[in-house]
């Protein structure tokens, strides 16, 4: 009997700094599998390295010697006795492993819940196993049925639909009151990573032309080249006021980069077009004054928050409709998988009986001089109802052994009286 086994540590069970120690490249990551896959008892494999979670996913008929095997291997490359880490470590056996490997596709065991990313690195990792040839049947099937579940789970839940980080939370909160951002023009007010992250969210909305304004130059050249904008001076950011429709500030300033007389002064000229201020910098550089102007709405980091917060409870709430989804398919998954051990014993059973029936049938045949073709006929037609019928309580009984106790034991039995394996 195959086991499928899932032995892994993330972010809910081990400290950044393990994970670390841990983590493998992807170089590292095709030398493991291959390296694995070579040991005897170890059939299948594949392995999953994120900076939140290492996971090797195998299957083989010795459990016990297959997860040392791989606690061992883990402890050698990484350098680090098994005490160091074997505390951290979870093991997942069968439908665990099935439903946990689903989950983790679905985003279910995210740090933050229904964030897309995990799906694409898992793919990479099947790629990975799939080029090496250390994936076969049991954990080709096992995969696509993952990357199914999980394309069900985000389209028929809302599990991905709330805004869950600043910059897609500011961004979200932008379509709101533009109800669309293409071809709004964008200026960026200093080159942090969340600010960078907005734009990348804003590109994905097709907003217009992208301004960037840094207190060093150069650096807003790069990032400007990076969104194929246009870098201009922090002096110059007055007269782009008039033609732009989201700003986003993200500088070490100590003081406000805008101010609500110089917002007030140019209103009028924009014709009370919506101007849109995402303040993702502490301490603050928007003027949160400049609110109170009309078509003027302005949001810091703690209004993101409380959008953030309110949409983790909704995603929660979601993710209860996604378990019933990976509930429902971990059970059709194990009908799958426990009928790889039936069908080849009842394909077995067929074959014994069929070779004994048309063995006896030839030789009655032979024996008998005066029968004609069609008698001879007639005589296999009959035996191989015979078999049929021999066969079809015998088979029914198998595929729902598991109505009966342990199918592999059924199995077994069956394979003994009939000397399927001599």
């Amino acid at each position: 009997m195959s086991y499928i086994i899932l032995i892994g540590l993330s972010h809910k069970s081990a400290p950044v700094e393990i994970r670390e120690r841990l983590s493998f490249s992807s170089d590292e990551a095709l030398v493991a599998i291959e390296t694995l896959q070579k040991e005897n008892v170890i059939n299948e494999v594949v392995l999953l390295s994120t900076c939140n979670r290492v996971e090797i996913l195998i299957t083989t008929e010795n459990r016990k010697e297959a997860v040392d095997i791989v606690k061992n291997y883990i402890g050698r490359v990484k350098n680090i006795p098994n005490g160091g880490f074997e505390d951290q470590l979870y093991i997942h056996y069968g439908d665990d492993a099935v439903r946990h490997i689903f989950r983790v596709a679905a985003s279910l065991d995210s740090m933050v819940v229904g964030e897309p990313q995990i799906l694409g690195q898992l793919k990479e990792a099947y790629q990975n196993s799939t080029t090496k040839k250390t994936s076969g049947v049991v954990l080709n099937r096992l995969l696509h049925r993952t990357f199914f579940v999980a394309k069900r789970v985000r389209s028929e839940t809302g599990i991905g639909d709330s805004a869950v980080s600043i910059s897609y939370a500011a961004v979200e909160l932008a379509r709101k009151i533009f109800g669309s951002l293409e071809k709004k023009v964008v200026l960026l007010i200093g080159a942090g990573e969340m600010a960078e992250l907005a734009v990348e969210h804003l590109k994905r909305n097709k907003v217009g032309d992208i301004l960037v304004a840094n207190r060093t130059f150069e650096r807003g050249v790069d990032l400007a080249e990076m969104f194929k904008g246009k870098a201009i001076k922090m002096e110059e950011i007055p007269d782009t006021l008039n033609h732009v429709d989201i700003i986003i500030s993200s500088t070490g300033a100590q003081g406000f980069v805008l101010t609500r007389d110089q917002i007030k002064s140019i209103m009028r000229s924009r014709r009370n077009r919506p101007l849109f201020f995402i303040d993702i910098a502490v301490p603050r550089d928007i003027d949160p004054e400049i609110n109170r102007l009309n078509n003027s709405y302005v949001y810091d980091i703690d209004d993101l928050k409380g959008v953030i917060n309110e949409n983790i409870e909704e995603r929660k709430k979601e993710a209860v409709k996604g378990e019933r989804i990976i509930d429902e398919a971990v059970i059709r998954f194990r009908q799958w998988y426990e009928n790889l051990d039936i069908v080849p014993t009842i394909v077995g059973l067929r074959d014994k009986l069929d070779n004994i029936a048309r063995s006896e049938v030839e030789k009655t045949v032979q024996s008998l001089k005066h029968l004609s073709e069609e008698d001879a006929q007639a005589l296999h037609r009959m035996t191989d109802a015979i078999v049929n019928k021999v066969l079809h309580y015998p088979t029914q009984y198998l595929k729902n052994s598991n109505h009966h106790g342990n199918r592999s034991v059924h199995i077994d039995i069956a394979r003994r009286l009939f000397k399927l394996d001599d």
